[in-house]
C-alpha cells in the first residue's frame, strides 16, 4: 500500500456531564428484625447495635432483579422528563443476576422502551454504581453516547443463606437509577477508583451459592481505607472537603458509614455535612444502595437540588470508587 494512510475520525462530546434524573424501586415486602429473630438466634437490639438496620425489603420469588431495574430506570427517565428514545446506552451494575447470560441491561432497555441501545452489565459489587456512573459520564464526554441510564440493581436474597446470621440480617433487594447526560457546567466529577485483589477472599461465594464475608476484616478495611478514597474524589473534583454538603457512602453497615464520616470531618469536612443512613430502612442492597439513598434523601428533602454530594462505594473484589456529584 502506498500513499497517505486514512485517518480515523473521533467524535467530540460535551465537556461536562450531570445527572438529569434519579429513581428507585424496592419490593413491597418489609422484613423486620423481629421477623428474622423467628428464623435464627438474633434480636432487634443486637441487629441495630451491630449494623444499624431496623428493617429491609425482600423480593418475592417471582420478582426479578430485572423487574426492579425496569421500575427504577423508568422513574429516573420520568424524573428527568426524558423520553426513552433519547437514551442510547444502558448500564446495569449488579452482582446477583441468576446467570451470566443473558445480561440484565438488554432486557431492561427493551422493557423500558429504549430500542437498539448499547447495553451491558457491570460487576464491581457494592462499588458498582460509582463505577457505572464514572463510565457513563466518560461515554458522554467522549461522544460515544448521548444519554446513559445507569441502574444499580440487586436481588441479594437469591444468594444469601436465610439462616446465616452474618449475612441474612444485612442484605436486601432493590434498585436505584440515574440518567446521565450533557451539561454546561460539571455535575459529575472524575472517578477515583481502584481495587485490592489480594483481599479477594474477604467477600466471596461459598460453594458457588451463598455470599460469605469476613465481617471484622471487611469492617477494618472499609473504616480505614475508604476515607482516603473519598478525599481523593474531592481532590479530583477540584474541591475541598468543606465544600461537601452530603456524604452518601455505600450502605454496608451504619457503623462503617459513621466511621467514614468521622474520619472525613477530622480532615476538614463540616460538622453539618449530612450523612446518608438509608441502611436503617433499606438494608445493604450492594450496587443499588447509593442511588437508593440519593433518591430517598431527595424525596425527603434531606438533599436538595444543587447540593454537592460525595459518593463512595466499596465491596467485593475488593473494589472501590468514588466521585463528587451535584444533586439534580
Amino acid at each position: 500500500m502506498t500513499g497517505r494512510r486514512p485517518a480515523l475520525q473521533l467524535r467530540q462530546g460535551p465537556a461536562a456531564t450531570r445527572i438529569l434524573g434519579v429513581g428507585s424501586a424496592q419490593p413491597d415486602r418489609i422484613v423486620t428484625n423481629d421477623d428474622l429473630s423467628q428464623l435464627m438466634d438474633t434480636n432487634d437490639q443486637w441487629i441495630r447495635e451491630r449494623v444499624g438496620i431496623i428493617e429491609r425489603r425482600f423480593a418475592d420469588k417471582d420478582e426479578l432483579l430485572v423487574d426492579m431495574a425496569v421500575a427504577a430506570g423508568a422513574k429516573a427517565l420520568a424524573d428527568a422528563g426524558a423520553n426513552p428514545s433519547e437514551v442510547d446506552t444502558v448500564i446495569v451494575p449488579n452482582c446477583t443476576m441468576p446467570s451470566p447470560i443473558p445480561n440484565a441491561a438488554g432486557q431492561v432497555a427493551d422493557r423500558i422502551g429504549i430500542k437498539a441501545a448499547g447495553a451491558f452489565d457491570l460487576n464491581a459489587a457494592c462499588a458498582g454504581f460509582c463505577y457505572g456512573l464514572g463510565v457513563a459520564s466518560d461515554l458522554v464526554r467522549a461522544g460515544s453516547a448521548g444519554k446513559v441510564l445507569v441502574i444499580g440493581a440487586e436481588k441479594l436474597t437469591d444468594v444469601v443463606d436465610p439462616l446465616d446470621r452474618s449475612t441474612a440480617i444485612i442484605f436486601a433487594d432493590g434498585a436505584g437509577a440515574a440518567l446521565v447526560g450533557p451539561a454546561e457546567e460539571p455535575g459529575i466529577g472524575p472517578v477515583a477508583w481502584g481495587s485490592a485483589g489480594d483481599l479477594v477472599d474477604m467477600i466471596h461465594m461459598r460453594d458457588h451459592q451463598y455470599i460469605h464475608q469476613e465481617g471484622q476484616s471487611v469492617f477494618r478495611w472499609a473504616t480505614t481505607q475508604m476515607a482516603p478514597v473519598a478525599m481523593r474524589a474531592v481532590e479530583l473534583a477540584g474541591l475541598e472537603l468543606s465544600d461537601v454538603d452530603v456524604l452518601i457512602p455505600h450502605q454496608a453497615n451504619l457503623r462503617i458509614v459513621e466511621a467514614i464520616a468521622k474520619r472525613l470531618r477530622a480532615k476538614g469536612a463540616r460538622d453539618d455535612m449530612i450523612v446518608a443512613d438509608d441502611i436503617r430502612y433499606s438494608g445493604n442492597t450492594s450496587s443499588a444502595s447509593i442511588p437508593l439513598a440519593l433518591d430517598h434523601m431527595r424525596a425527603a428533602g434531606t438533599v436538595r437540588s444543587g447540593d454537592v454530594v460525595l459518593l463512595v462505594g466499596f465491596g467485593a473484589g475488593l473494589s472501590y470508587a468514588g466521585q463528587v456529584i451535584v444533586c439534580p
